[in-house]
């Protein structure tokens, strides 16, 4: 039998005891350890990433629990679901107005010593909001304890921004990167509501937004400790605004007609599930949606974009406007709850490519030094494309039907499709 060389031979195994089966094993063994990881698995193996995810995981996971909670406890204690209602779109239009106050903050004096009292404050305000509802507080108390929780930062903006301060030479790991956060808000998205209702119905009123402030700040404080991934801060920025930034003015429209699609789809489904008798299962089906937009994200994360984000843009608007004719035909054909879950599914998957796609090309188009602030200019955006939707879906849904109502989130993507064809065809 022929010696083997040096180099086949076990680590620790003397030369004469070596056998063919050996040399097979290390080969073998070679090849698994040569075997590249996956896109995920390398943008996690960064120091820090892991620390400064899982903080930012926590903390976001009540930005889907808040409204909820505020509703339920608001409307269980009161018995008004028009005042609770009330109560939490002061809170938006609050969040609309101060967010890119406190993101440019952020930028300028960096992440940790902003969004500590920035959340610190909002949970003042939370805290104040339960205490006015349980000791029976006047009604404005309640407008001003949930407006105060506007200070809340823009926790996904500024895990963006950390990424693309990490990743700011290789562009496929920032779409990675990208792609999870997405997911990451879908995730808490789809979960938020659900632990917001299990709490509120299982304990008292006020343990959704109890729990929620409990995760917001150790989830904050958790994501300031990582100082070395933070990116550094511009306190002087040369910069004009991002509103004045080119190209960003039509990419905030089409924030805003996307943030109509979501608003609207969520008021008309529990729309329509109430007048088929399964409001119960409302949140199932919206989760649902949910659900087919995380796993689109991160499936969209492990591949390589093809072309520039701004080419890929509008056919993922228009993917979503297709897609969203799905849920229409269900609804309006068949009267299916079970029917829609799947359609709501097969359209979510089309929510996570767009946003993905479009928080690249407001990563593209910030200036250097005010990315916090444009990210949440595109947050704020769409929150008020939520609010927009929400009304236009509601309206459809009371005056016409509510199969019909599906045509408002069909009609509001196909808007923000428009804009961003205009915006490549005619330029600035």
């Amino acid at each position: 039998m022929p010696q083997p060389s040096p180099r086949d031979t076990p680590e620790g195994v003397p030369l004469w005891t070596v056998t063919a089966d050996a040399v097979v094993a290390v080969d073998f063994a070679s090849r698994r350890r040569v075997r590249p990881p996956g896109p995920y698995r390398r943008l996690f193996a960064r120091p820090g990433t892991c620390a400064f995810t899982a903080g930012n995981l926590i903390a976001r996971l009540p930005m889907g629990m808040f409204s909820v909670s505020a509703v339920v406890m608001i409307a269980g204690t009161r018995g008004s679901y028009a005042l609770a209602g009330a109560v939490t779109a002061t809170g938006l239009a609050a969040t609309a107005l101060v967010a890119p106050w406190i993101a440019r903050l952020v930028d300028r004096h960096g992440q940790a010593r902003v969004a500590v009292p920035a959340t610190l404050f909002a949970a003042l305000g939370s805290l104040a909001l339960v205490l006015c509802v349980r000791r029976d507080a006047p009604d404005w108390t309640l407008f001003a304890a949930y407006a105060a929780t506007a200070t809340t930062p823009n926790t996904g903006g500024m895990s963006r921004a950390r990424w693309a301060h990490l990743l700011a030479d290789t562009p496929e790991a920032l779409h990675t990167a990208n792609s999870f956060e997405q997911a990451a808000d879908e995730l808490c998205f789809m979960l938020g509501p659900v632990l917001a209702a299990f709490l509120c119905g299982a304990f008292f009123p006020e343990a959704g937004t109890l729990t929620g402030v409990a995760l917001l700040v150790t989830g904050v404080l958790v994501f300031a400790a990582q100082r070395a991934t933070q990116p550094p801060p511009h306190r002087t920025p040369t910069a004009r605004s991002p509103l004045r930034a080119a190209g960003m003015p039509p990419l905030l429209a089409v924030c805003l007609a996307t943030g109509a699609v979501f608003g609207s789809t969520e008021v008309v489904t529990i729309a329509f599930a109430d007048a088929h008798g399964h409001r119960a299962a409302a949140g199932v089906v919206l989760a649902l949606q949910a659900a087919g937009s995380c796993v689109a994200g991160l499936v969209y994360g492990s591949l390589k974009p093809s072309g520039p984000a701004e080419w890929r843009h509008p056919w993922c608007l228009a993917a979503m406007t297709a897609m969203l004719t799905l849920p229409l035909l269900a609804a309006t054909l068949t009267g299916s709850s079970a029917l829609l879950a799947v359609a709501l599914f097969a359209a979510g998957t089309a929510t996570a490519p767009t946003m993905i796609t479009t928080m690249a090309l407001v990563q593209e188009r910030t200036p250097e030094g005010r990315l916090n602030e444009g990210m949440t200019l595109a947050v704020t955006g769409l929150l008020g494309g939520i609010a927009c939707g929400s009304a236009a879906g509601g309206w459809m849904s009371e005056h016409a039907a509510p199969a019909a109502g599906f045509g408002v989130p069909v009609t509001a993507a196909a808007v923000a499709l428009l804009i961003s064809l205009a915006h490549q065809t005619f330029g600035e």
